[in-house]
């Protein structure tokens, strides 16, 4: 029952996410690290604000006490970022995260983490899946929680100090304390507030909170930052003047911005923006990276300063496994989760957050002037996106439909080739594309088209529906 899917393993709460299959995803992690020698340095752990959580944080650290494999847990709810910064900084060999990052309050889950910070890739979760599988009926060893404490195998810490001021140091703090700017954050009724007003706060920005207390359903909404539910902070940006309205997801490796005037910038145009700034302003040099579903305007910037962008599959091990290998300065996906080289080699929406602000302060423009300025640079594209849900069924029929007969509706622009490296992605020979992929976090298949014109990018979105009688 335990799969992993793009964002580590995430199931409904009651369903398969149960204290049984949690003990049994530890006890497949724990014969893994025996079985590669990696059981001296212990595991670090950490929890979101999701019901169960801290619950479920505690559950594997007994499996981990058990074989004698010292737990140390964050014992506080923490984000996400704070748990891959902490494995890199002092050489683990694995981490874990409890957290469900952006699905539905019904969901909690499991991110695992490897040596240097990263997210597991399919070889390691593949692995892990299968020692799981080769556990008996009777091979899951635990002890009492406070008996763990006492042996010295559990140790409870809270390193977020550490993680903030790793990131203090890593931006132009002078630069943002001359700015005075005022900025909007919405940490989504999740585990960001702390982290960024501290740093904001030592920035000497004027900081306004929203949706900050704990809600373990999320107010009602979705914990994504999208132009669906940050309709509040919009407002807040408009009605208080801010600079820039930030949001994070629930675990905070993914963010959201509202500009001055109130917008919502998609998380595509976050990525441009800050390449965009680290080429032009801080004078790095490097390639690009997105996933082979986020917007091709990096690949017109990267042009544009005589740099590279690669292209890989959805999932942000790929992401950072590929800049590892070109040296790219940053790598991100449509989803909002982005990192930069030189910080955690995994999604930071705190540190993006930071690096945002520092953009508006060196540049002294407002978010609306900078893109104006890149599509004044590099022209401009449209995207559309539309999600479907599913039965089973309904699944399978459009699996052989596009991956094994390898069909596609009628288009209206000249195809230059399809890849089939993650879903049915076709490329245009006016440099538009579409894809049609199913989601690995979410029971969805998802469509996304970027043409130079929005109508014609939302007709080929409506020729897949009809295609595939969505």
């Amino acid at each position: 029952m335990i799969k992993f899917g793009t964002g580590g393993w995430r199931a409904v709460i009651g369903d398969d996410f149960t204290k049984a299959n949690i003990q049994l995803l530890a006890q497949g992690l724990v014969n893994k690290m025996k079985s590669e020698g990696v059981t001296e340095q212990g595991i670090v752990m950490g929890y979101d604000r999701r019901f169960l959580s801290k619950e479920a944080m505690q559950w594997a650290a007994e499996v981990f006490a058990a074989a004698q494999i010292k737990a140390y847990l964050i014992n506080k709810s923490s984000p996400t970022p704070l748990v891959m910064f902490y494995v890199m900084k002092h050489d683990f060999p694995y981490g874990m995260m409890i957290t469900a990052s952006h699905n539905p309050a019904i969901y909690n889950g499991i991110k695992v983490f490897t040596a240097g910070g990263r997210d597991a890739d399919e070889i390691q979760t593949k692995d892990l899946e299968d020692y799981i599988a080769d556990i008996a009926s009777d091979g899951v060893c635990a002890v009492a929680y406070e008996d763990g404490k006492a042996a010295g195998y559990i140790e409870e810490i809270y390193p977020l100090n550490e993680y903030i001021d790793n990131i203090i140091a890593s931006v132009d703090m002078k630069a943002i304390r001359d700015a005075d700017l005022k900025v909007a954050l919405d940490p989504m009724y999740g585990v960001s507030e702390t982290s960024l007003k501290t740093i904001l706060l030592t920035a000497r920005c004027e900081v306004a909170t929203i949706h900050d207390r704990h809600d373990t359903l999320f107010g009602g909404k979705l914990p994504a930052p999208s132009a669906a539910t940050l309709h509040s902070l919009q407002n807040y940006v408009v009605e208080k003047q801010c600079d820039i309205g930030i949001a994070t997801d629930g675990d905070a490796d993914r963010i959201g911005v509202i500009d001055d005037k109130g917008n919502f910038l998609h998380p595509n145009d976050i990525l441009v923006l800050l390449y965009y700034y680290l080429v032009k302003f801080k004078g790095w040099h490097g390639p690009v990276v997105r996933n082979i579903a986020t917007t091709h305007m990096l690949d017109k910037v990267a042009e544009q300063f005589g740099e590279k962008c690669y292209e890989v599959p959805v999932g942000f091990k790929y992401v950072s496994a590929k800049m590892q290998e070109t040296g790219a300065i940053i790598g991100g996906e449509s989803s909002g989760g982005l990192t930069v080289h030189g910080h955690i080699n995994g999604k930071d929406g705190i540190y993006a957050a930071a690096l945002l602000i520092e953009m508006l302060a060196v540049t002294g423009k407002k978010l609306s002037q900078i893109m104006d300025d890149i599509h004044a640079e590099c022209g401009e594209i449209h995207m559309e996106e539309r999600d479907y849900k599913f039965t089973l069924e309904k699944k399978l029929k459009m699996q052989e439909v596009l991956m094994e007969q390898k069909q596609l509706p009628d288009l209206p622009e000249e195809i230059d080739h399809v890849s089939y490296l993650d879903g049915s992605k076709v490329y245009f020979k006016n440099g538009g594309w579409v894809i049609a992929r199913f989601s690995g976090t979410e029971p969805l298949l998802r469509i996304f088209c970027e043409m130079p014109d929005a109508v014609e990018a939302a007709d080929i979105c409506t020729r897949y529906e009809q295609f595939l009688d969505l």
